[in-house]
């Protein structure tokens, strides 16, 4: 092992730059997937005709499909298909999104159905419209149980990036390997500190979430 070496500044900086990037496309994924999957999971709430039941397929396909596969699917057959070409970190995101939209759905999906129906019946009966409803008496109550699972959720997503590194994603766990590659004595410290950067961002996340999830209570 050699640590001196495996930490010299240019190594420290590449490494860096692939952080940077596997937060980038994790921050755009966490966005765009929860817009997309609380639409989703509204949607399959309020069992819209139609729509409700093509979503509802939708999702379990996803949910059942593995990670990498869809990063494939994205990165080289849909431009195959289309003939629209992408970027690797276009693609990469674009996998992420779906992949963590479906989840969301159906955490947003419970959340909403975990609420008592009584409630809702009254809320309509007092005179309030079924969206007034939701965002008065639904959400609020549902965000407190929903918060977990999402949080648990985007820790996840932050840790799947690493799987982008099958299309070369210029991320953290690709950076690192090039590094390793290198030098064999480089492998403990570099996958090391990697490791120590994935546990830092996610233990401040999880912090987060426990305070804001206090301050509802």
């Amino acid at each position: 092992m050699d640590f001196s070496g495996a930490y010299s500044a240019d190594n420290l900086m590449f490494l860096l730059k692939g952080f940077l990037v596997t937060l980038e496309m994790a921050v755009i994924a966490i966005i765009l997937s929860f817009v997309i999957g609380s639409l989703i999971g509204v949607i399959r709430y309020s069992k819209i005709p139609v729509l409700s039941q093509l979503m509802a397929v939708l999702v379990e396909v996803i949910r059942n499909l593995p990670l990498l596969l869809i990063i494939f699917f994205v990165y080289f057959a849909v431009p195959e298909v289309t003939g629209v070409e992408m970027s690797i970190l276009t693609s990469a995101i674009i996998s992420l999104t779906i992949f963590e939209s479906a989840m969301i759905a159906e955490i947003i999906r419970g959340g909403l159905n975990s609420i008592d129906k009584g409630q809702i019946e009254a809320s309509r009966s007092s005179g309030l419209t079924y969206v007034q409803t939701l965002w008065h008496i639904v959400f609020p109550q549902a965000v407190r149980r929903m918060v977990p699972p999402i949080v648990s959720q985007f820790i996840s997503l932050l840790k799947d990036t690493s799987l982008t590194v099958i299309i070369a994603a210029p991320e953290l766990m690709h950076n690192a390997q090039i590094i390793n590659g290198s030098s064999q004595k480089f492998i403990v410290p570099i996958f090391l500190l990697a490791a120590l950067m994935y546990f830092v961002v996610n233990y401040f996340i999880s912090l987060f979430a426990q305070r804001f999830e206090l301050k509802r209570t």
